[in-house]
């Protein structure tokens, strides 16, 4: 069993989880505690000398499990020549050596780096004809049975409910088998396969019937995209429309979560109505924002029998009556508005979320994608300018991957024609856009671009993003391209990061010696860019702490395309009114290359000026509904306490 300091669900919790649910801070020691015990029930079955039948996930999840197992064989001599594994599925059809292979992906990850012999690991081949997979479905069940069934199987769980390529609607009594992969499977896999057209349809699956006969099962899912399936599958109902939610009838299944994807379990979300809580000011904040908005009435029509009705008693008897706390939380809430985000001048700033002073500040922004400063944070980054302050715009990353071939090959066309208009000879243009067209009208789905191709695609990214700040009104001297070597790798699978990452990302802060810094803590990014992109900027504010200007910077994070800070996290919130909602689509609008039908869309097929709108105003609309004064738009800030 997993090991005992974990944060297991308590008598109480279980009311309402109907699995076994561990969560831990983050995925890297939740990956740590499954690889501890996947390496104990190894050495139990080498000492009985026995072999140990792992089944196997891929995907994201458990890169870190398996990174894990390949240090405990490497620095403390886990051996795995008694292990015998089964992938869970591979897409249909596919070559093992492909890019997306799940074949290269075990390779990569674990296989290559382990003393695992080959004859011993299975994954499902993907270049069978169809009339050969049912018997070859069969035959690999039957290698299973043969071996007396699974002794552990890993698991992730897709954005509807999937095991495996299980997709929802299928039975628990479900073999291996094609499977005709659900449009949401498929739209989240699309960004490794550059797009939609190109992500497969078919996949070959082990079945549910073979998974809930493992006589262990751990499900891994990191993140918050995953906490709504997570919460449907662990406090549900058991149906086929939510594979995972199957596990709950199994008699040693375990959900190893982050906190992350945990945020939507009753017993994190709302633990009032667990087990008696310490009322701490955030959870007081939590509890009545929730409350409002549950009920839908604004915060000072909440009344006593409303809290004793939603399990809030406690809270009414520690702090109470209902119209007393109501005006503390209306009033923290009104706080958060401010149109001054860089601080009002020659005011009194005891209640707003930014300082008076110094009235001008050096501000940097820090955009991972070229776009994401004004997707994220248009409204703001056009008033900190109008407002006086020095604004300055670190893009963190080239963004060349989500640029279209067709428009490469446009733009080096366009350099070619311009020069033979203008009597501008140059061999080297005319060859470099020959070379590029020949490599893309033979590239292979998924292949990774040339160089050549690459510059020229974040050469109009680049100029997309200068385009964007001469709009707002920022001069050269304040637009820095910082191109992360981390992101260079010309696929959506990028480096670790690294301490060049990290200095260059030092060495911007300490030139301008900001006063604020924003941040992307939008974390749903399907590519896992800004994670990296803000792991980079949390090392580089760590490691200048000790110097004086750190002493007057704040940190403020700000939420993209992908989702929002929940209201009662909201620390700063910036009103839009019509016409500046206007401005900042106009800004988003000079990335051309980003709009009609974007590489890499994920889950959303609206285009990103219409996720941002749209998100911006039900921000707004919220705090209208919380009883607050009703904006066009609203753009939303969390600050990081360093």
């Amino acid at each position: 069993m997993l090991n005992s300091s974990i944060d297991k669900a308590t008598s109480f919790e279980k009311r309402f989880e109907n699995v076994e649910t561990i969560v831990y801070e983050n995925s890297t020691e939740a990956s740590k505690s499954v690889a501890r015990e996947i390496a104990d029930l190894i050495r139990v079955k080498q000492n009985q000398k026995q072999p140990c039948i792992l089944g196997l996930a891929t995907g994201s999840s458990p890169k870190g499990l398996y990174a894990e197992l390949v240090r405990l064989h490497k620095e403390e001599g886990l051996s795995f020549k008694n292990v015998v594994s089964f992938n869970l599925d591979e897409y249909y059809p596919m070559e093992p050596d492909s890019i997306n292979s799940y074949v290269r992906f075990m390779k990569e990850q674990l296989f290559n780096h382990i003393d695992i012999l080959p004859e011993n690991y299975h994954v499902p081949d993907g270049l069978l004809l169809k009339e050969e997979i049912a018997e070859y479905c069969n035959a690999y069940e039957a290698k299973i049975e043969a071996l007396g069934g699974l002794d552990l199987q890993i698991l992730g769980i897709g954005g509807n409910g999937h095991i495996g390529f299980n997709e929802s609607g299928s039975l628990q009594n479900s073999k291996t088998r094609l499977v005709a992969l659900d449009h949401i499977t498929r739209v989240a896999a699309s960004n490794d396969f550059s797009g939609l057209n190109n992500t497969p349809r078919t996949a070959i699956t082990l079945g549910v019937k073979k998974i809930m006969e493992a006589k262990r099962v751990i499900l891994l899912a990191w993140g918050e995209g995953k906490s709504n399936i997570i919460n449907a599958s662990v406090e549900g109902t058991v149906t086929n429309l939510v594979p995972a939610s199957f596990l709950q009838e199994h008699n040693n299944a375990t959900f190893v979560l982050d906190k992350s994807a945990a945020s939507k379990l009753t017993r994190i979300n709302t633990p009032w109505l667990v087990e008696k809580v310490d009322w701490s000011d955030n959870l007081i904040k939590k509890a009545v924002l929730g409350l409002a908005l549950h009920l839908k009435k604004p915060i000072l029509m909440l009344t006593d029998a409303d809290y004793i009705e939603n399990g809030m008693s406690d809270l009414l008897a520690d702090s109470g009556p209902a119209y007393d706390i109501n005006i503390q939380i209306f009033n923290k809430l009104q706080n958060t508005i401010t149109g001054w985000p860089g601080g009002k001048p020659n005011a009194d700033d005891s209640k707003r979320p930014e300082r008076a002073e110094p009235a001008k500040k050096r501000v940097l922004i820090f955009s991972p994608h070229p776009d994401d400063d004004i997707i994220s944070m248009g409204g703001t980054f056009k008033r900190l300018q109008e407002q006086g302050h020095e604004v300055h715009v670190g893009y963190q990353t080239s963004g060349n991957i989500a640029v279209a071939d067709d428009e490469a090959l446009r733009f080096a066309s366009f350099v070619c024609d311009y020069n033979d208009k203008f009597g501008i000879e140059s061999e080297d243009a005319v060859n470099i856009y020959k070379k590029a067209i020949t490599f893309l009208k033979n590239k292979k789905a998924s292949e990774i671009d040339i160089e050549e191709v690459r510059y020229i695609k974040g050469l109009i990214r680049k100029g997309e993003a200068q385009s964007t700040c001469y709009f707002v009104g920022l001069p050269d001297s304040q637009i820095h391209f910082m191109e992360l070597p981390f992101y260079e790798t010309g696929s959506i699978e990028k480096k670790p990061l690294g301490e060049k990452d990290i200095q260059l990302t030092m060495d911007l802060i300490d030139k301008i010696k900001p006063h604020q810094i924003y941040a992307a803590g939008d974390l749903a990014d399907p590519h896992g860019t800004h994670k990296v992109c803000l792991d980079a900027i949390f090392a580089a504010v760590k490691a200048l702490k000790p110097k004086k200007f750190m002493k007057d910077c704040w940190v403020w994070l700000y939420r993209g395309a992908w989702q929002e800070w929940n209201v009662d996290e909201i620390e700063m919130a910036v009103p839009m009114g019509p016409d500046q909602v206007l401005e900042k689509r106009k800004g988003i609008f000079k990335h051309q290359s980003q709009k009609d039908g974007v590489v890499f869309q994920g889950a959303d097929s609206r285009e990103f000026w219409q996720r941002a709108e749209d998100r911006n105003k039900e921000t707004a609309q919220i705090y209208h509904q919380l009883g607050l004064s009703h904006y066009a738009a609203m753009e939303a800030f969390v600050r990081w306490d360093y």
